[in-house]
């Protein structure tokens, strides 16, 4: 990771971290890198944090000095931005979003002209021109100065590619949609209307601080007592920018996104879709997923945490299904990065076509509890690579067995080392996971 670029864009607090100023840099150099050979063509998408309006217009008066056209969908989700980028011969594509972060957090997320997230050596070049270390860029002058365009055009193509997307109506379905008061609120609704369903909606009055407030796929617990209270057939939560969803069944049941993977993963086996019999999954999926896919006869491949570590391996070995625990579901036929609304019409294809319900369709999978320690260290690397705390960790796995594992991983953002434990009782992550913290402690680790 960069000095302002980590995993997923520029994030940090709306002028504390990231500034306007620091916006209408990236804009500069996004502008003069893209349009060295021709007049560059950038589009921007924004969810609804008050300061994504002033982030947009940083950025396209960063982009427009330097000589780019600047196209604007307004608010949108971010996979759109990657359809537009992609399938309309743009340079490369903004989305101005924290994701689930609360509102006062703000993101800038670059993505390339492949419609995926911009090179690393590119971000280290931003980098060094927002420090100073790259010399002043020219900026355009008359006729060469750029433009902005409304370009909502672009948004409601993305809502025509979903909706041709579906393979059955949804007429009959009683289905709820938690928009997270964010991006979603532009298209999600829409496209259900379309295809049938009889849509109820919460979380859809974004006033620019309530994103992802009590609400969305981080507060799931709402959207389950609303598809209960209302008798639905299912419902879908997605998070701020509409990268990521996670379902509820007609119980009122959380499926994470290890069941969806699931789900779908088995469904796309059966019709002869699932590239390689295999699934794309990281780390830290459950134990109960991979019992349950060895029971199917599907293979699954582990990465590092982040959806693009699940994209990369999908993209070199050729697999077409692979997502995140979160809700972060790629189906790469359709889509090069996460899309939460995609994701929740891939599983209503395979209620409609299956003709059962979501909690028949998932009850062979068990998912184990989980428990998760966040512990403050003085120095990650030492306490991963202290000999007493590697001891204590190989003595969890072989007393967990088949049964359960453990995983140590340090932050990659914090001082934190994040200690997992997956057993059959929630009683025996709590007793694996203490002993682990202890070694820790008695090391003189913790903070």
């Amino acid at each position: 990771m960069g000095k302002y670029f980590g995993t997923d864009g520029f994030r940090g607090e709306a002028n504390v971290d990231l500034t306007a100023e620091h916006a209408y840099k990236v804009g500069r150099f996004l502008g003069w890198y893209y349009g060295k050979e021709h007049k560059a063509r950038v589009v921007i998408g924004k969810d609804t944090r008050r300061s994504s309006y002033m982030f947009e217009d940083a950025l396209s008066a960063g982009l427009t000095a330097s000589g780019a056209d600047v196209y604007l969908l307004h608010v949108t989700p971010t996979p759109s931005v990657s359809y537009v980028v992609r399938s309309e011969g743009f340079d490369c594509g903004i989305m101005i979003s924290a994701s689930h972060n609360p509102y006062y957090d703000n993101g800038i997320k670059v993505i390339n002209g492949n419609g995926y997230k911009l090179e690393a050596e590119v971000e280290e070049k931003i980098e060094a021109y927002i420090d100073g270390e790259i010399g002043e860029l020219p900026l355009a002058k008359r006729e060469n100065i750029g433009k902005t365009v409304d370009y909502s055009l672009g948004r409601h193509r993305y809502i025509g590619y979903l909706i041709s997307l579906a393979t059955r109506s949804f007429n009959n379905k009683k289905i709820g949609l938690d928009l997270a008061n964010g991006s979603a609120t532009t298209v999600a609704k829409g496209v259900f209307d379309t295809l049938g369903a009889k849509t109820y909606v919460m979380s859809n009055e974004p006033d620019g601080t309530n994103i992802n407030m009590n609400c969305g796929s981080t507060h799931i617990e709402r959207l389950q007592q609303f598809v209960i209270e209302n008798g639905l057939d299912a419902g879908f939560a997605y998070d701020g920018d509409a990268d990521r969803c996670l379902a509820v069944d007609e119980n009122g049941r959380l499926l994470t996104g290890d069941t969806i993977m699931y789900l779908c993963g088995c469904y796309m086996k059966e019709r002869g879709e699932l590239n390689n019999d295999t699934v794309v999954t990281t780390v830290m999926s459950n134990l109960g997923l991979y019992k349950a896919l060895d029971a199917k006869n599907i293979a699954y491949e582990k990465t590092a945490v982040g959806d693009k570590y699940v994209y990369e391996n999908m993209m070199n070995n050729g697999h077409c299904l692979g997502g995140e625990d979160s809700g972060h579901i790629i189906f790469s036929k359709h889509a090069v990065t996460g899309d939460g609304i995609l994701t929740s019409l891939k599983i209503m294809e395979v209620m409609l076509e299956k003709k059962q319900p979501l909690s028949e369709l998932t009850k062979e999978l068990v998912i184990f509890p989980q428990l998760l320690k966040n512990v403050r260290v003085k120095d990650k690397k030492a306490a991963m690579q202290d000999e007493a705390v590697l001891r204590a960790v190989a003595q969890v796995e072989a007393e967990l067995g088949t049964e359960g594992r453990v995983l140590v991983r340090e932050s990659g953002t914090e001082p934190v080392v994040r200690v997992m434990v997956e057993a059959k009782t929630d009683e025996i992550c709590a007793e694996k996971v203490a002993s682990v913290v202890r070694v820790l402690e008695a090391q003189g680790h913790i903070q």
